[in-house]
Parts: C-alpha cells; sequence; structure tokens
C-alpha cells in the first residue's frame, strides 16, 4: 500500500467528460494475446486476470464525439425561483461530474421541489441530470413528465466518458461556498449508495474495473502546461471526504504487469452509459412517466407549461436558457475505438485516458491538463487531437512485454 504522497489524482486520471472520461500510425500488440505479469510479484490475493492489449489504431476508430461540460466556479446551481405562477427549482452547473453526482444532486433538487407535495412535476431536460431528477421526483410521489428537445442517445451526457469522478471540475477552490464541501459530499454518498442497485444487472450499466496510472521519465505530466495553455486554476479537490468509498491506488512492484515504467494501479465504478441510459428511461416510463419534445428559448417558457413545478435540468443549456453567464464551456473529445470484450481496464499515460466500456473504448487526450478544453466552447471535431492520443497509446502498447 502506498503512502498519501504516492496516492493518484483521479481527477487528473480520468476527467469526466465527460465526462473523460480518452494513425494507426504505430506499432502495437494487435494478436489479441493476452499479456501475463509475473506471478511472483504481486501476493497471490492481489493478483487479477491477464492484461489483454487495446488495438489502437485510427482504422478501429468508429466515432468521434465533442461535449461541453457545464462548469461553474461556485459549484452547481440547486436552488429555487418563482417565475409567473411556477416554482422552478435549478440543477445544473456540475463540470465534469454530471453522471457522477446525478443522483445526490437531484435528491436535493427534489426535495425542494416537492415541499409542498405537488401531484405535477416537470423536469426540463433528459441527461443525466434530467432523467436521475425525474425518477426521483416519481418515488416521492408526482406524476412526471420531461420536456427536452434531445432525448439522452443525443444529449451531451451520451457523450460522457463514464468514470465515477464526482469532483472532476465540480468548483474553484477560491470560489465556493463554506457550505459547499459539505453539501458535495452529501451529494456524493447519496449518488454512490443509489449507484449500488445497478451493479450485477445483465449488461452491467455499472460495474467495478480496474484502472493504471503509468508514469515514465519523459511523462509529459511533469512539464509545463503548453504555450497558450492560459493560467492554471485551482479546481476543488475533496476526495478525502470519501477516501472511505474508493480503493486507495497502490504502487506496484517492477514486473507485476506488463506496464513500462512506474505503476499504481487502483479500482473504479464506472457507468456502460449506453445501457444504463436505456435502463434509466425504462424505469422512468414504467413508473408512467412521459416524454414531450419541446425547446424553451427563455426562462419564462417554463411558467406556460401545466405542471407547476419544474426542475430545470439542462446542462451546459443553461447559459442560453437562464442566461446564466456563470456558466464556462469545458470541451472534451472522445475517439471511440471498436470495443474489445477481452478489455476489462483503463489507463492513464502521457496525459492519454483510456476507458473499455461495453460499447466502446473511450480514448481522450488531456494534453493541456486541468485547463484542456476551458473555456473552449467549439463543439466541432479535432482529428489531430484524437490521432495524437491513439498514436500515444499505440506506443504504449507497442512496448508492452509479452
Amino acid at each position: 500500500m502506498v503512502t498519501a504522497r504516492h496516492t493518484l489524482d483521479r481527477r487528473r486520471l480520468l476527467l469526466g467528460s465527460g465526462g473523460l472520461g480518452l494513425l494507426g500510425l504505430g506499432g502495437c500488440a494487435t494478436t489479441g494475446q493476452a499479456f501475463a505479469p509475473n506471478p511472483n510479484a504481486v501476493p497471490f490475493a492481489e493478483r487479477r486476470p491477464p492484461i489483454n492489449p487495446v488495438h489502437a489504431r485510427m482504422d478501429r476508430v468508429f466515432d468521434i464525439t465533442v461535449c461541453l461540460r457545464p462548469f461553474r466556479a461556485q459549484g452547481p446551481r440547486i436552488e429555487a425561483e418563482t417565475i409567473g405562477d411556477a416554482l422552478v427549482v435549478h440543477n445544473y452547473g456540475h463540470g465534469g461530474s454530471g453522471w457522477s453526482l446525478s443522483w445526490g444532486s437531484g435528491t436535493l433538487a427534489v426535495r425542494k421541489a416537492m415541499a409542498n407535495s405537488p401531484r405535477e412535476v416537470a423536469v426540463v431536460g433528459c441527461g443525466a441530470i434530467g432523467l436521475s431528477s425525474a425518477i426521483l421526483a416519481q418515488e416521492a410521489g408526482a406524476k412526471v413528465t420531461i420536456y427536452a428537445r434531445d432525448l439522452l442517445p443525443d444529449a451531451r451526457s451520451a457523450r460522457a466518458t463514464g468514470s465515477w469522478t464526482p469532483d472532476s471540475r465540480i468548483a474553484l477552490a477560491d470560489k465556493a461556498g463554506p457550505q459547499f464541501a459539505a453539501q458535495w459530499e452529501e451529494m456524493a454518498r447519496i449518488s454512490f449508495k443509489r449507484f449500488r442497485r445497478y451493479l450485477g444487472l445483465a449488461d452491467s450499466p455499472v460495474e467495478w474495473s480496474d484502472r493504471y496510472s503509468i508514469s515514465e521519465p519523459d511523462d509529459p505530466r511533469r512539464d509545463p502546461l503548453p504555450p497558450g495553455a492560459g493560467p492554471a486554476l485551482e479546481f476543488a479537490d475533496y476526495s478525502e471526504r470519501i477516501r472511505d468509498l474508493d480503493p486507495p491506488f497502490e504502487l506496484l512492484p517492477a514486473g507485476a504487469t506488463p506496464f513500462p515504467g512506474e505503476v499504481r494501479r487502483g479500482s473504479q465504478m464506472q457507468f456502460n452509459v449506453a445501457d444504463y441510459g436505456h435502463v434509466l428511461m425504462a424505469d422512468f416510463l414504467a413508473r408512467g412517466g412521459q416524454v414531450e419534445r419541446r425547446e424553451f428559448h427563455a426562462l419564462s417558457d417554463l411558467a406556460t407549461l401545466q405542471e407547476k413545478v419544474v426542475i430545470n435540468c439542462p446542462g451546459y443549456g443553461a447559459r442560453a436558457l437562464c442566461r446564466d453567464e456563470s456558466i464556462v464551456p469545458v470541451r472534451g473529445q472522445i475517439a471511440w475505438l471498436i470495443p474489445q470484450p477481452e478489455v476489462n481496464y483503463g489507463v492513464y499515460y502521457k496525459r492519454v485516458s483510456m476507458l473499455s466500456r461495453r460499447d466502446g473504448i473511450v480514448v481522450q487526450g488531456l494534453f493541456g491538463g486541468d485547463m484542456q478544453g476551458y473555456g473552449d466552447d467549439h463543439e466541432v471535431i479535432d482529428r489531430t487531437e484524437a490521432e495524437r492520443g491513439v498514436k500515444t497509446l499505440a506506443g504504449l502498447y507497442g512496448r508492452m512485454k509479452g
């Protein structure tokens, strides 16, 4: 077990993308044969299944997606206001932590929405936060209708990395209020407990996987940020408050894995977003929920709904809908490699994050560090960025020991 100074920064390992959340260009192992660690390098009780290689080639990239995470320096906005004759409870601005905090923030929002026990509740938005809030409102006794322009497969939430990263760009350390840390911990613990309901289900909508952080002497994490990256901001880090929930990362002895360099290993929860989103929608509809396609252009539009209690979960759309310029876009891009069922782990190497999911292998370049994509609202594909990420992974697997 490593000491505290060796503990891995999870936010940097797998940045949500969002949450993170990772041509054909170089040699990599493509035989499909598993790499086997030295059986004497780790105690028997700590051994893992053989590590299979990722086929990191651009000709296996079947999609490239871009998402804008809704970051607020103060943390998420979870508060109520009256608009016309409607009570509107806002629930947006979760940065790279939307999936991870969805049940906790939804719980806080539903408490406000159900204060006067309304029979009907509207939810605006059908992403991670909207779906979770809608189900919680149903469980609280309300008839719920979701109003959204895009359903989950087309919403920004569907382009997230899919890792449990509850404090990924959740706030700035010097801007979050004095009570926010405790509120964040409550949201994280509520969410973590709720996710346990989805473990072990068919198709594994939520599951645990091993993660490896690999460091070498030429690791760019040791270098300054590239020119033009701008001043680095100090994002809030609350991971110590829930250390009992996450297994710590530990430094592995040489030869314990086929990876080169210094290797740390831990376990982390992940969301297989395609299946998990399908489960959430099915649960919502099975409880009598309804969905109506509708686009809103101003907050005053919400007062026209027949429901007079509205939970507003528009994600990054809150910047325009609510005229809320405290929302800062944080761009994230994912290159999707064809799924490999035999690959069941994630890697962080030279500022590239890889996570194997049931619906694809997520490859995300984090070449700008924590400031990657900050303030960038361009939802256009950068193929060069994708090629750089895949090439970096190809270099890793080309050096692994069989």
